[in-house]
């Protein structure tokens, strides 16, 4: 039980999806407080049958709290979290700013929950599109070691946050009517366009958005031996990425290997019928948590390799749901020791 809950961010499109997963899941908690920014302290947010007033963020705020979930940018996280932390609550973070601290354990509860121990006060969700991929990958990962992933997104315009999916809509009007407006949070229109570049230019050529899922993969797995090279790209879906995985590992798989651990893995759901035209799509995972798989198939090209299809809600697994799944290992934690 968390005695008191805080939600920081509760206004954006993924604090909203993580007080609907609060409620769905029925996170164990007494308090819940939202927090934010002056630009929306104020607001008036209704939560189950409560209307709950957003207060101000600021250091006493985190006064009696015991955990809190937050979705900020990441220049908010650097700011708040040691606030939070300094009064004794544990942070669950999404933001991509302590990710890759060493102090930091970036979980995925299907995948590393024993990791939730190392905690230090923070503890950090990984990157949407890193989050789907490793829970599809950990159970080929266990049975056979993965040596190599290569990975193209297509990464829908919510990952931007509620200021994309207007874009989308906008920017989709307004080619139909001939209006064309100015793209203003990707680079160029979205409408009826794919745009190969999320994030900035990072590495060699790749963008922060794909290092992100080279140096997260390697961390949640605890394994810097694995070889990831991503292609990320925006489309206009408005929720719900999708990823072409290529996958090597040191022991040979069978398709029907494969089909088997993915059936059998905790948080994905195998949706594999090509002549029945049976396969995840974008449409068919928004609003659902599982990690979806299909198009199952051996790699032409390499003896140990298997490619396959994966696609899951950005905002709920991606995000809320892994975060407030996160909270609910600190729950059980706190009930254990109460």
């Amino acid at each position: 039980m968390i005695d008191t809950l805080a939600v920081v961010g509760a206004t954006g499109a993924v604090g909203r999806s993580v007080l609907d997963q609060i409620l769905q899941r029925k996170l164990p908690h007494g308090r819940l407080r939202l927090l934010a920014s002056a630009r929306s302290a104020g607001q008036v947010v209704t939560f189950g049958d409560q209307q709950i007033t957003v207060e101000l963020m600021e250091p006493s705020a985190f006064d009696g709290v015991d955990v809190v979930i937050a979705s900020t940018p990441d220049e908010v996280s650097a700011e708040f979290a040691p606030w939070a932390v300094e009064r004794g609550a544990i942070v669950v973070d999404e933001s991509g700013y302590w990710r890759m601290d060493p102090k930091v354990p970036l979980i995925i509860p299907e995948v590393n929950a024993s990791a939730i121990d190392n905690h230090q006060g923070i503890i950090a969700s990984p990157n949407c599109s890193t989050t789907q991929m490793v829970v599809a990958l950990a159970p080929l990962h266990n049975a056979a070691r993965i040596k190599r992933v290569v990975v193209s997104t297509y990464q829908a315009t919510s990952g931007a946050g509620l200021a994309g999916e207007a874009e989308l809509m906008h920017s989709t009007r307004g080619s139909l009517d001939g209006s064309a407006p100015a793209a203003k949070t990707f680079q160029y229109p979205i409408a009826f366009n794919l745009i190969p570049q999320i994030g900035s230019e990072k590495h060699e050529g790749y963008t922060s958005e794909e290092m992100k899922m080279v140096y997260e993969t390697r961390k949640i797995f605890g394994d810097d031996s694995i070889d990831v090279c991503p292609t990320c790209v925006r489309v206009p879906v408005a929720i719900g990425h999708s990823e072409s995985i290529l996958v090597e590992t040191e022991k040979p798989l069978s398709v029907e290997q494969a089909r088997e651990l993915f059936a059998n893995a905790d948080g994905v759901t195998l949706i594999d019928d090509l002549a029945g035209r049976q396969y995840p799509m974008p449409v068919d995972s928004a609003g659902k948590d599982d990690v979806f798989v299909g198009r199952v198939r051996k790699d032409l090209s390499s003896p140990n390799g298997i490619a396959f299809w994966c696609v899951s809600d950005n905002l709920r697994k991606g995000a809320a749901t892994n975060a407030v799944q996160i909270a609910e290992l600190l729950a059980k934690k706190m009930a254990s020791v109460a």
